[in-house]
C-alpha cells in the first residue's frame, strides 16, 4: 500500500474529536519544519525527503540496512490478547496485517525516529482498524505547558487537525518514538548520523561509473607545447582538437583506442587512479559506517569481513538482541498501552522462544534446566516461563 493511499484511508476512517477538523493554510501556521536528525555539512542533503532518496532510494547498503530490520520487526512472533489479535490481524483491502504494519512503523522510526498510528474506531468507539501515518507529514501542537495536545496531519495545502485525547481520555493518535537528546517532542532517526557515510558512498559509486563511461582511465589533459615562447593553438586548431577527442577517444565504446599525438602535444593525467585513491577500502569503510548507524551487523549485508558460517549465526543473534528486539519493545510498548484504555488487561509482547535466531540458546537452557536433579518440577517450570502444571518436564 502506497503512502498517499495509507493517508487517504487513514483520513477516510476518522472518527474525529468532538471538536470540529480545523485547515491550516500557510507556512506561517505551520508549527515545525520538516527537517529531522543532526545538521549535516554543506553539500549534504538536510531536509528528511532528500535524506531518504539519497539513502534508502539510490544506496543499496542503506535500503538493505533499513529493510533487513524493518522485515525482521514484521516476520516476529508475538503474543497477544484475542481483541488485540484480531485488531493486529485484520485483512481487508484497505487495511494492512500485523506483519506489515509493524515492518511500516520499524522503517519509519529507523528512518524519521518518529512513527505515528491513527486508531481508526467503529460505531461503538471501540478500535477497529490501525494506520500507520506518514511521519514527514505529521507536527505536534502543543499545550501552554508544552504537553501533545494534537497532530497535524498534512497533504499538500490541506491540515487536518487529531486531538492527543478525546473527552473519554481515549488516544486517536499513537506516537512512537526514539530518544532525541535536544527535543521534547520528536525523536531522532538514523538518517542523520548516516548521512556522511551515505554521501560518501553514492560519490563513490558516480565516480566509478563515471570511470567505467571514461574506458577506466583517469580524466586528464592535452597539452599543447610548440617549444617556442607565446606560439598557442588558433580558435579553430583548438575546437577541432576538442571535437575529436571528445568522438574518437572519449567513453566506453573507444577503450583501448590509441592515441595519436602530433607534435608538441603530450597527455597530462589530471585525477588519481583507483589505487591512488586506496578507492576499495574508501567505499567499503564507508558501508560498515552506514550499516553501524542503522544497527546491522556489516557480515549479514555481503560487506567484506570475517564472513563465516560461525560468525553469520552471532551477527543474526546479535541483530535481533541489539536491534530488532528493543526496536519491538517501543513499538508494541507504545501501541499495548494506547489500546489499554479499552482492554486494560490487554497484553502485547514478542514471544522470543519462537524466534528462530534463538533456538540454539533455548535448546542450551533446556538441556541445563532438564539436568538440574537439584530443582523440582515446578522450579524447572518457573526458569523457562511456563505456567505451573502436573506434566514433568
Amino acid at each position: 500500500m502506497s503512502f498517499w493511499r495509507t493517508g487517504w484511508l487513514a483520513l477516510k476512517h476518522w472518527a474525529g474529536p468532538p471538536r470540529p477538523a480545523q485547515t491550516v493554510t500557510g507556512p506561517e501556521t505551520w508549527p515545525r519544519g520538516l527537517i529531522y536528525g543532526a545538521s549535516t555539512p554543506s553539500g549534504l542533503p538536510g531536509d528528511y525527503i532528500s535524506q531518504v532518496r539519497a539513502a534508502y532510494q539510490q544506496n543499496a547498503v542503506a535500503q538493505r540496512s533499513v529493510r533487513i530490520v524493518a522485515e525482521g520487526a514484521g516476520s516476529a512472533p508475538l503474543l497477544a490478547d484475542k481483541p488485540i489479535n484480531a485488531l493486529l490481524q485484520s485483512t481487508s483491502h484497505e487495511a494492512q496485517d500485523s506483519s506489515q504494519l509493524l515492518a511500516t512503523l520499524a522503517s519509519h522510526l529507523l528512518l524519521h525516529g518518529n512513527a505515528y498510528v491513527q486508531i481508526a474506531r467503529d460505531a461503538e468507539g471501540k478500535p477497529e482498524r490501525l494506520y500507520p501515518l506518514r511521519p514527514d507529514r505529521v507536527t505536534i501542537e502543543s499545550d501552554a505547558q508544552g504537553w501533545p495536545a494534537a497532530y497535524l496531519y498534512r497533504v499538500g495545502e490541506a491540515v487536518t487537525r487529531f486531538a492527543a485525547y478525546d473527552d473519554d481520555g481515549a488516544p486517536h493518535i499513537v506516537h512512537l518514538k526514539t530518544w532525541h537528546p535536544d527535543d521534547d517532542h520528536y525523536g531522532l532517526g538514523c538518517l542523520g548520523a548516516a548521512a556522511e557515510p551515505v554521501a560518501i558512498h553514492n560519490a563513490a559509486s558516480r565516480w566509478n561509473r563515471a570511470l567505467l563511461d571514461n574506458a577506466a582511465r583517469p580524466s586528464g589533459a592535452l597539452v599543447y607545447d610548440p617549444g617556442e615562447a607565446g606560439a598557442v593553438l588558433s580558435a579553430d586548431q583548438f575546437d577541432r582538437l576538442k571535437a575529436e577527442l571528445e568522438s574518437n577517444y572519449g567513453g566506453a565504446g573507444n577503450a583501448g583506442r590509441p592515441l595519436l599525438l602530433e607534435g608538441g602535444l603530450k597527455w597530462q593525467g589530471m585525477s588519481l587512479s583507483p589505487a591512488d585513491m586506496d578507492f576499495v577500502a574508501l567505499k567499503a569503510a564507508a558501508a560498515r559506517d552506514i550499516a553501524l548507524a542503522f544497527g546491522v551487523p556489516p557480515m549479514l549485508l555481503g560487506l567484506p569481513g570475517d564472513n563465516t558460517y560461525a560468525n553469520y549465526r552471532e551477527a543474526n543473534r546479535a541483530l535481533w538482541r541489539l536491534t530488532i528486539l528493543p526496536l519491538l519493545g517501543t513499538m508494541l510498548g507504545g501501541l499495548g498501552g494506547a489500546l489499554r484504555h479499552w482492554w486494560p488487561d490487554a497484553d502485547l509482547s514478542v514471544d522470543i522462544d519462537q524466534i528462530p535466531a534463538f533456538s540454539e540458546d533455548r535448546e542450551k537452557l533446556w538441556n541445563r534446566v532438564s539436568a538440574a536433579d537439584f530443582l523440582s518440577d515446578e522450579e524447572k517450570r518457573a526458569m523457562l516461563g511456563l505456567e505451573p502444571g502436573k506434566e514433568t518436564l
